[in-house]
Parts: structure tokens; sequence; C-alpha cells
């Protein structure tokens, strides 16, 4: 296995650059992972294309403004901070450009009374620093869209899910096979049989990172933290005992469920069953993955040679997948986060 098995090429026209209105009005392509045959539709049939009693669950982490534009208070240079993941109050693991002209002991100042001190330097331009009042955050920064995407937001919450819980940490990405739903739609699943729940995982840099490594073995993911409530490991396991699909709305809740299952294993839990919990997920989902919970995704098209184009090529194989992304292409749907989705079944 290589990383350059996971390489395709798609036209620039088809990196969507802005939302489709309404959420649910993007494409919709159903793939048979067993059989391969694919189907197009649009995002608000996915009712009619799941089962009654299906439990599907969502990630409801919320996209935080993390993205900050300083200058050094030793010399006036201009500065950007890219908040990762909160350690602690106040104390961030952070992207610093120009990275290696951050040392420890450097003060950056941000408008709004916001300022942040440098108190080690990792590589690759990671650091981590202590913000003096997290809290200016929400006002001070910007909403830090992937490189791919060069339009500006009319709407910074069309970058959120419609169930996003706000909290002091977050995501700096969307998890966005969620961004399809709207409220309308999540209530049409609900009445048309399938169940609802939610997980949380702080989606950090490797949601956009590529994988460098030829062998992707040999890449290391960055650690994000995930929760899983105890109202949805009831509900994992109900359906669990009663032989109802789980289906996953997006690679982040792919990797909080089998991360959770995982530690189940480890903590002797019954198969296929989960205990509730918190911690840091460093699950890499690779080709030859068991999936122990997970029936169904729902996910977006994703980048080439990515640790996502991975997990789902885990999940249905590397040729269905690469197969469909060229059906998509010649069909005209839109990649990447503001782009069509797949389900997976």
């Amino acid at each position: 296995m290589r990383t350059s098995d996971f390489d395709y090429v798609l036209p620039p026209e088809r990196i969507a650059q802005t939302p489709v209105e309404p959420r649910d009005h993007s494409l919709l392509m159903r793939l048979d992972r067993a059989t391969g045959d694919l189907s197009h539709h649009r995002f608000y049939d996915l009712p009619s294309l799941l089962r009654p009693g299906d439990l599907l669950v969502f990630n409801d982490s919320r996209v935080i403004p993390a993205r900050l534009y300083g200058r050094r208070a030793s010399t006036g240079g201009q500065v950007e901070l890219l908040l990762l993941r909160r350690e602690r109050p106040n104390y961030w693991q952070c992207l610093g450009r120009p990275g290696r002209r951050l040392h420890s002991g450097e003060v950056i100042a941000f408008d709004g009374g916001l300022s942040a001190n440098v108190v080690e330097r990792g590589e690759g331009g990671l650091l981590w620093a202590e913000l003096n009042d997290e809290s200016l955050v929400e006002r001070v920064g910007q909403t830090p869209l992937p490189p791919y995407i060069h339009a500006a937001l009319a709407d910074k919450e069309r970058y959120q899910t419609v169930y996003a819980r706000r909290e002091k940490s977050g995501s700096v990405a969307a998890p966005t096979a969620g961004l399809h739903f709207t409220p309308e739609l999540l209530e049409r699943l609900r009445t048309s049989g399938m169940e609802l729940a939610y997980v949380t995982l702080h989606v950090g840099l490797d949601t956009f990172r590529p994988v460098e490594e030829e062998d992707p073995r040999e890449h290391k993911l960055h650690t994000e933290f995930w929760e899983l409530p105890q109202a949805t490991a009831d509900a994992i396991n109900r359906a669990v005992s009663e032989g109802r699909r789980i289906v996953a709305v997006g690679t982040t809740s792919v990797r909080t469920l089998e991360q959770s299952r995982r530690v189940g294993m480890a903590e002797g839990v019954d198969e296929g069953k989960v205990r509730a919990g918190a911690g840091w997920a460093d699950l890499f989902i690779l080709p030859g993955h068991r999936f122990r919970l997970v029936g169904a995704m729902v996910t977006n098209f994703h980048l080439p040679r990515s640790s996502l184009l991975m997990l789902v090529s885990a999940f249905a194989g590397r040729e269905r997948i690469l197969s469909a992304y060229q059906s998509a292409i010649q069909a005209g749907y839109r990649f990447y986060s503001f782009g069509d989705a797949m389900l997976i079944v």
C-alpha cells in the first residue's frame, strides 16, 4: 500500500467555492460497497435511501474562529496563528506563520486586547501559546476556511452544522458531511423511523493535511479530542442489541465510533458495544481496518492522498471509491468542504 495509490486528478472547476442553497439541495451519490452500483440523488432524498430503525450518529463540534492575525511585539512583523487544540484554559497548540521566527518568549498582539505568549516551539510551524484571555477569540478571530476555498463567506454560520454546540474548545474545520442537513431534514429522518444521536470530535490539522510519506503507515496523525456521551452510548448499544444499522455522518463520526469501540475492547465491553467516555483520538483508519460499529456512512468527496480518502477506501474498497470519484467528476459533482455528498452502504 502506497500513498500514491490514493491519488487522482480533479479538475479545478470541480472544487466547490460556495455552498449550495438550501443546504439539502446538494447532490448525493449512493454507493453500494458490495456491488459497486451507483445511483444519483439530491441530499433531501436521504430518508428514502436509509432504513427505518437506522441510528444516525452526528459530530456536533462547532468551528471556532481559530485564525488570528496580529503583530510581534518585538518587531511589529505580521503573524498568523491558527488555534489547533485547547490543552487547558488559555493554553493552545497552534500553527504559526512565520513559524521559524516565532521563538519562546515571543509576545504577539492582536486586535481587541487579545495577546499570546509563545511558550514552546515544535516542528513544522507548531507552537504552544498562552493567551491572556481566550474569551476574546470569538470576537477577534476569523473562520479558518480551507486553503482551497478562495471566496469569502457571506454568512459565517454557513460553515457550521445546524446542530453544532458552542463551547470554549472546538474544531478548526467543519465536519463537512453535516453541512448538508437542515432542521427540516433532521425532523424528516425522525418521522421516517430513524434515530439520531451525537458525538463530539474536535477536528484538527489533519483534516486537510495531505499524507506526505509514501508509506501511509508512517504518517502520524495529530490527536483530536473525542467524547461519546451516555445517551449516545445507550442508543448505540440498543441498536447493536436489536440488529439495527449504525450510520456515521462524516469521517469524524466514523473515527469517534471506531475509537470508542477500540477503547471498549480494551476494557472488556461486549462485542459491538461501547461505554460513554472521552479522550484523544489517535486511530488512523487504513485499508484492512475492521469496522466494528459503522454499517454505513455519509461523507463528502475528499482530497487526493488524504487520510480521509484512505478512510473511505478502507470502508468501501480503494478501487470502488476511486471509480465512484471518476463517475462523480464526469457527472459534474462538486468536491471538498462545500461540495456534494456520498452515501456508502
